[in-house]
């Protein structure tokens, strides 16, 4: 299944920023905690982004292990190696498209994550051998995604603005299924972990900020709700509508984000 999609950075770092100032838990300490993490260990984090979750795993482990972090997207790449630089370059960073054959020897790693990204393979089982591939034998692959009911809200408020169908997402609309069935296939233990974070908006502006970061992002996905820029910008002031009207009703916006969190072992 072949996804058209393609990050924009900076629409992807305004809602990362937006979960970490309306949410009410951590979800990089819910990882930390799920994670068998040692010090010695080598990681490898497909889908690294901006480098986030490598920098996490560097800080958690006191920098006493090997990490290596990649991505297909050179500006998020840019992002980590200048971010890295600041650490004292103790990540390594390189440029890999998860889709081809991974650029390292069978057995190479204790732990392979791959945070909101799997989804967007085009083959999942190919993908996933590869990870199983990379992996030393007892050693984790770490995967997490949007679960089927995440943030039900924001799907609901652009329903009712729109009155059109929600295209589906590739994250939740696969994770909990071909993914995970993919994942079984290949490892001999599987456990499923659930984040549930509700994000509280104290007023509609915020909540704004994300739909429009979101539809952005994934402006692919929503091709069948807006071509043009105008079309956006209708689009937009609809939901902006219905989001003012639900929040005039409850006082608030709260959208809670559902992620499951796959932990299997080779």
């Amino acid at each position: 299944m072949k996804i058209s999609y393609q990050e924009t950075t900076n629409d992807l770092l305004t809602r990362i920023n937006i979960h970490d100032a309306y949410g009410s838990r951590d979800i990089d300490k819910w990882m930390l905690e799920v994670l068998p993490l040692e010090p010695g260990m080598s990681i490898l984090d497909v889908g690294c982004g901006a480098g986030k979750q490598c920098f996490s795993y560097l800080a958690h482990l006191n920098g006493k292990a090997t990490i290596t972090g990649t991505d297909i997207s050179d500006k998020l790449m840019a992002k980590a190696q200048e971010e890295n630089k600041k650490l004292g370059d103790r990540v390594t960073f390189q440029k890999m498209d998860f889709n081809q054959e991974f650029p390292f020897p069978q057995e190479t790693f204790d732990l392979v994550s791959c945070s909101f990204a799997i989804y967007y393979a085009e083959d999942i089982p190919f993908t996933i051998k590869e990870m199983h591939r990379v992996l030393k034998p007892g050693g984790h692959l770490f995967t997490t995604g949007p679960m089927p009911e995440n943030k039900q809200m924001f799907y609901d408020i652009i329903r009712e603005a729109t009155g059109r169908v929600i295209p589906p997402m590739p994250g939740s609309s696969r994770y909990a299924s071909e993914i995970l069935d993919a994942i079984k296939a290949e490892f001999s233990q599987v456990d499923v972990h659930v984040f549930e974070n509700p994000l509280t908006f104290p007023e509609v502006k915020p909540f704004i900020d994300y739909t429009r970061a979101s539809l952005s992002e994934d402006r692919l996905l929503w091709n069948t709700f807006f071509q043009t820029k105008a079309d956006f910008e209708q689009i937009m002031a609809e939901i902006t509508a219905v989001a003012e009207k639900w929040f005039a009703r409850d006082g608030k916006l709260v959208m809670t984000k559902v992620v499951g969190g796959i932990l299997a072992k080779k």
